[in-house]
C-alpha cells in the first residue's frame, strides 16, 4: 500500500509522517511525503519525498501515481481541484483534517467528492497555548474568555489517529467526522493552571478585554492574533471532552498538563 501525506512539513502533516513510520507493518509499503522543497525538507530516509504543493493542484498528478491512502491537509483554496486530482489518480481512501467553521467549506468539499474518507475535526490544540509562554513566566495569564470551557487536543495525538485511520483497516470509518479532543474539558483558566502544574509553576488567569490580549498575544503571534480572538466573538459554545483518540488509537489522549511537561522548554 502507498500512502501519501499532504503537507508533510508543517505541523500535523510531519508527525502523520513519523506515526506512519513508527507503525510500520508490510501492509505500508510506500510512504510518500508532499513537499514544495524536498532538499529542505529533512524527511526520514524510508521516506519518498514528492515534489508538490496543495495551493498548486497541478504539481499533484505525478505525486499522486500509484497511491492509495492519502493525509489531506486543510487548504480551502484549492481543495475543489484537488479532490478532482485524487479521483481521477484512482486514490481509494482519504483521511482529511477538517472540523471547525473555518475549513467548513473544506470538510463539505470532502464529503460531496465522492472519495471514500474519514474527516478529522480537532479542538483547539495544545501547541496554540504556547501564545502565553511569556505570561506564564510570570505566573498569571491575561485572557478575553477564563471561563470559556474547551477541550484541548495534542498535534501528536491527532496524528496518532490519522496514522491509525491511514494504516488500517477503513470500511468502519467511511465517511466519519471524527471530533478528537483531549481527555478533560477545562476552563481558559484551568488550562493555565495546569500547563503551570505540567512545569512546576503557579498560574492563574485573569479575565482582560480584546484590545489587553491582542497586545500581549501579537508580540508571539503577529497578526494571527485578530484572527485568533475574532474566535471569541459572539456567543461560545463550551467543548465537550470524548474519548475519540483512545477508541481509535488504543492509547488515550493526553492531557494539557501532561503535554505541557512534554514542552515545558516552551515556557521556561
Amino acid at each position: 500500500m502507498t500512502v501519501l501525506v499532504t503537507g508533510a512539513t508543517g505541523n500535523i502533516g510531519r508527525r502523520v509522517v513519523d506515526e506512519l513510520i513508527r507503525l510500520g507493518g508490510s501492509d505500508i509499503g510506500d510512504i510518500r511525503a508532499l513537499t514544495a522543497n524536498p532538499a529542505k525538507a529533512a524527511l526520514p530516509e524510508s521516506v519518498t519525498a514528492i515534489t508538490g504543493y496543495l495551493g498548486k493542484p497541478e504539481t499533484l498528478p505525478a505525486a499522486l501515481e500509484g497511491v492509495e491512502r492519502v493525509y489531506l491537509a486543510p487548504f480551502p483554496a484549492t481543495v475543489g481541484p484537488t479532490l478532482e486530482m485524487l479521483v481521477q489518480a484512482g486514490v481509494q481512501y482519504v483521511v482529511a483534517l477538517s472540523g471547525g467553521a473555518h475549513w467548513a467549506e473544506h470538510a463539505e468539499a470532502i464529503t460531496a467528492s465522492g472519495l471514500a474518507h474519514t474527516q478529522l475535526g480537532p479542538g483547539e490544540f495544545c501547541e496554540n497555548f504556547a501564545m502565553w509562554a511569556p505570561q506564564i513566566k510570570t505566573g498569571t495569564v491575561r485572557d478575553v474568555a477564563p471561563d470559556h470551557v474547551e477541550s484541548p487536543v495534542s498535534m501528536d495525538d491527532i496524528a496518532r489517529v490519522a496514522a491509525h485511520l491511514l494504516a488500517g483497516p477503513q470500511d468502519a470509518h467511511l465517511s466519519a467526522m471524527y471530533e478528537l479532543t483531549g481527555p478533560v474539558a477545562l476552563s481558559r483558566a484551568d488550562i493555565a493552571r495546569q500547563i503551570g502544574a505540567g512545569i512546576g509553576l503557579s498560574v492563574e488567569a485573569q479575565q482582560c478585554n480584546r484590545a489587553e490580549a491582542e497586545a500581549l498575544l501579537r508580540p508571539v503571534m503577529g497578526d494571527g492574533a485578530r484572527w485568533y480572538l475574532d474566535l471569541f466573538d459572539g456567543e461560545l459554545e463550551p467543548q465537550a471532552a470524548n474519548d475519540n483518540v483512545e477508541l481509535l488509537t488504543g492509547t488515550p489522549a493526553e492531557s494539557i498538563a501532561q503535554w505541557a511537561a512534554r514542552n515545558r522548554s516552551l515556557f521556561t
